[in-house]
């Protein structure tokens, strides 16, 4: 899931998206970035008492509105405050059977939108996937989708990682993007008011030898439900 935005939330999404992902039992739980709005104190906390709803082991990385807009703290301490309030990781691993996933801060502080991957962050994928245990899933996540001029030093890390899957956000509108070599899978806001004409939604992955199936979560006057399920062939396992 992705772009919380909390503090410019939708309360009934907010309320009720634990429950439903809880019920889908997921392997991992990943968020990819904008857990608030403009990185103020309340929402970090709100962010927080989300956070600790949804299912265990629990991946989250930075988005561009998790760092302070206006403010000399983006020059002097940009991550402080996402660090006290969310997670003190900026590059978290995890790894459950038959996955390693790994997440990026894509937000540098001198960019005020669009993001960008270093070098160091590419050979870091590199290791971290490189380390992974033959089928495994090598996956990536970060807060902007590669393409469109949102993620420059992408195509870099992606010749160093070769990740499976990667997810993303930062668009608010759900896609699935099958590339040559992985498939990257953009999910819509969850919870912000800015839907920009997608209903909130999550995305639930699974996982089989041969194939990624997508399944797009949105919400409803009823509730949360499948909207559409996208199945991608998995590249790794057509290459072996």
């Amino acid at each position: 899931m992705s772009d919380l935005h909390l503090g410019a939330h939708d309360p009934r999404a907010a309320a009720g998206l634990a429950a439903d992902v809880v019920a889908a039992r997921p392997g991992l739980t990943v968020v990819t970035g904008d857990s608030t709005m403009r990185a103020r104190p309340r929402e970090f906390r709100l962010a927080r008492q989300l956070l600790d709803r949804l299912p265990r082991p629990l991946l989250v990385v930075l988005g561009n509105h998790d760092v302070p807009l206006w403010s000399r703290r983006r020059v002097l301490d940009p991550y402080g405050a996402y660090r006290s309030g969310i997670t003190d990781e900026l590059d978290p691993v995890r790894r459950v059977p038959g996955l390693t996933a790994l997440g990026l801060p894509s937000m540098p502080r001198w960019r005020w939108k669009n993001g960008r991957l270093t070098g160091r962050q590419a050979d870091l994928a590199a290791r971290v996937l490189g380390d992974a245990p033959d089928g495994d899933v090598r996956l990536v996540a970060m807060h902007h989708p590669p393409g469109a001029g949102w993620l420059p030093g992408w195509d870099r890390l992606r010749r160093a990682a070769r990740p499976d899957i990667v997810l993303a956000g930062h668009t608010h509108v759900p896609r699935v993007l099958p590339m040559d070599d992985c498939v990257i899978v953009v999910a819509g806001t969850a919870t912000s008011h800015r839907t920009r004409g997608v209903p909130h939604s999550w995305s639930l992955i699974s996982v089989s030898p041969a194939a990624f199936a997508i399944s797009e979560r949105y919400l409803d006057d009823v509730g949360w439900y499948t909207a559409r399920v996208v199945d991608v062939p998995r590249f790794s396992a057509a290459m072996s």
